[in-house]
């Protein structure tokens, strides 16, 4: 007999591997930067699509992904705890962006291009507003606060091409329930008509 997982089982995996990924590859592109691009004033982040991508499929769960994109950064370049707490706590503002979901509809998004690379880069924004406020609160310039927008240009221009490749691939940029129920519905009349 089949056994089949409950949704609650798929979440959890699906969050698991989505935070993995995330992980590893943010470790990676900020050991990357430091060993072969140390002069560079720019930096890279998987974290605002990763994040972008996890709201799509499970809504406010991404906070999981988008605190832990900061934990990695700050435990991959030794930061104080005022950077842990403008990382981690800066990136959760992120999930602003999931009241986009409301107008124009999660559905809306998926399929509209434009929309899609929007709600990253708004993702992105976000998460850079966000750590340039919680900076201010730990005694931060304003002068500071900008550099959070001017060194995350290439994340910016990253987050909008991965946004744009992840909504054409299947079930990768879509609400799992409703990826889940229609991959059902798939199956049971491929069923039906043999």
């Amino acid at each position: 007999m089949e056994r089949r997982r409950t949704v609650g089982q798929y979440r959890v995996v699906d969050l698991l591997l989505f935070a993995v990924m995330m992980a590893v590859s943010e470790w990676l592109v900020i050991h990357a930067g430091r060993f072969w691009f140390s002069d560079q004033l720019y930096t890279l982040s998987i974290v605002p699509v990763m994040t972008a991508i996890v709201m799509m499929r499970w809504g406010p769960w991404a906070a999981i992904h988008a605190a832990l994109g900061g934990a990695v950064y700050c435990w991959a370049s030794g930061a104080t705890a005022a950077q842990w707490a403008v990382y981690c706590g800066g990136n959760l503002l992120g999930l602003a962006a999931l009241l986009l979901f409301h107008a124009p509809g999660k559905e809306r998004i998926r399929q509209d291009a434009l929309l899609t690379m929007g709600f990253g880069l708004l993702t992105a924004l976000l998460m850079q507003l966000g750590r340039a406020l919680l900076s201010l609160l730990f005694g931060g310039t304003a002068g500071g606060m900008i550099v959070f927008f001017t060194t995350d240009v290439i994340t910016l221009l990253f987050t909008a091409v991965v946004m744009w490749i992840v909504r054409r691939l299947d079930g990768i940029f879509e609400d799992q329930i409703n990826y889940l129920l229609r991959v059902q519905r798939e199956q049971e009349e491929e069923r039906e008509s043999y």
